[in-house]
């Protein structure tokens, strides 16, 4: 879903700000999915990225009275899961791995390819890691990601960047062109 969000967001965030359950429940359903991506792609299984989006939907409920502008409510709400992603990575003091890969990152990998591309992603530094997941995964815009990270698209080029070539060495030679955007 790529774009801003939509009008009926910023009604349905003024109901929720003014005690409405239902809108914001609402709110949270319209996002699952995009939550979910982000979640799993920064967290090894299923089960910690549910966790990691229980806690982050009752930090934003309890927190909604502190969003000054409605129309950056999924901004808002993603970065309140990343930092929840980010307090699980530390707590549990391990490595991150993701178990499947977007066919738009290699789409005519085989499996043994997805398993190294995998460990090479896990390897990474968290911030690279989480523009990898946003951008590839969640399907994010430079800017949305500079939004929901507080940094500049510049900084997100760079991270981005950065990680694909770190991602390429690690893989060796036979990565080099394989470059979605």
């Amino acid at each position: 879903m790529r774009g801003g969000p939509v009008l009926e967001d910023e009604q349905g965030v003024r109901q929720a700000q003014a005690g409405s359950k239902e809108a914001f429940a609402a709110l949270i359903r319209q996002y699952e999915l995009a939550m979910y991506r982000v979640a799993r792609g920064m967290l090894r299984s299923d089960e910690d990225a549910a966790d990691a989006i229980q806690d982050a939907v009752v930090s934003a409920y309890q927190s909604l009275h502190q969003l000054r502008e409605p129309r950056f409510f999924r901004t808002w709400l993603i970065r309140i899961l990343i930092n929840q992603c980010k307090a699980m990575l530390r707590r549990q003091s391990r490595t991150v791995y993701l178990d499947t890969l977007p066919e738009a990152v290699a789409p005519h990998v085989s499996i043994d390819e997805s398993l190294d591309m995998e460990a090479s992603i896990n390897r990474l530094h968290v911030e690279h890691k989480e523009v990898i997941v946003l951008f590839y995964f969640a399907d994010w815009s430079l800017k949305e990601i500079a939004d929901a990270l507080q940094v500049s698209e510049g900084t997100v080029k760079s991270r981005l960047n950065r990680a694909r070539a770190k991602l390429a060495s690690m893989r060796g030679p036979a990565s080099k062109g394989e470059d979605r955007r």
